[in-house]
């Protein structure tokens, strides 16, 4: 049996792939209604918190593989790496980012301290390190909803952005037969770098009518995105994030999606498509 730790965007997806293939999946959540839709095609539902290591070993008894997508708390992660290690799983698939021990980006120090903590377990581990998620965008929807406009300090940067569906499709594939992976780092990416503007584009022809991006400053961008209920450390970090791209931190793509999944990764353009409700 395969463990899905959280039933967030990757975590949702991978657990229903798995489902397809008639996998065994045991997903660990928080609030089980959240994994209603995970529970009605199949998925076991184990109720636990990451914080709590009682409830984790509960939820990987029996587990072969686990999958560990979770917002990248190391407590958190490390605690579900140390469960796995005292009950002989044989594989972690790890969801991370472009992890960094010197980053100014906290939460890329985060992912250097689960990701070393996942070295020294052990325990057989592939890590899937993707690159910024076209879901992010959603988070823009009510202001393109409500004044067909939406700003980023990320200025002209351009990004290989994935659709975390695609991330959730590779971490399904790897856990049905993990052993070819073990050891392996694959860099996740959609089929081609797109900036801001190219967004602003693709959401004008989609939605039919225009849609204005605009750059802003550091400072604008994480006051933006305080006013709109964002906590001020995620802002702070959301906008570090932005000012890097604009400098090409995010400017790579690779082959990965299409060489794991056997088809291409979905474009933005078919991403909008689908959430097109979200952006109208």
């Amino acid at each position: 049996m395969i463990l899905v730790t959280t039933a967030g965007k990757v975590g949702s997806e991978a657990a229903l792939l798995l489902r397809q293939r008639e996998v065994p999946v045991r997903v660990l959540v928080r609030d089980p209604e959240k994994a209603k839709v995970l529970a009605d095609v199949g998925a076991e539902i184990a109720v636990g918190d990451l914080d709590a290591p009682a409830g984790i070993d509960a939820a990987v008894a029996g587990i072969t593989t686990v999958v560990l997508v979770s917002p990248g708390v190391p407590a958190q992660e490390l605690n579900v790496i140390r469960s796995a290690a005292r009950a002989g799983v044989g594989h972690v698939i790890k969801v991370t980012s472009n992890a960094s021990a010197d980053s100014p980006i906290a939460r890329r120090r985060w992912q250097t301290e689960i990701e070393a903590g996942l070295a020294a377990s052990g325990l057989a581990h592939t890590l899937l390190r993707s690159n910024a998620y076209m879901q992010n965008v959603l988070a823009l929807a009510p202001a393109i909803a409500k004044t067909s406009g939406f700003g980023s300090s990320a200025g002209k940067g351009r990004v290989g952005m994935i659709d975390a569906r695609d991330v959730g499709a590779v971490a399904a594939e790897i856990a049905s037969s993990p052993a070819p992976h073990a050891g392996k780092t694959y860099w996740l990416t959609g089929p081609e770098l797109i900036s801001n503007y190219d967004v602003a584009v693709v959401l004008s022809k989609l939605l039919g009518r225009t849609i204005t991006y605009r750059a802003l400053s550091f400072d604008e961008d994480r006051d933006t995105m305080i006013r709109a209920g964002v906590p001020e450390p995620i802002a702070e970090m959301n906008a570090q994030a932005f000012s890097m791209i604009a400098d090409s931190d995010a400017e790579w793509v690779t082959e990965d999606v299409p060489s794991l999944v056997g088809r291409p990764a979905r474009s933005f353009e078919q991403f909008a498509a689908d959430y097109a409700s979200a952006f109208s």
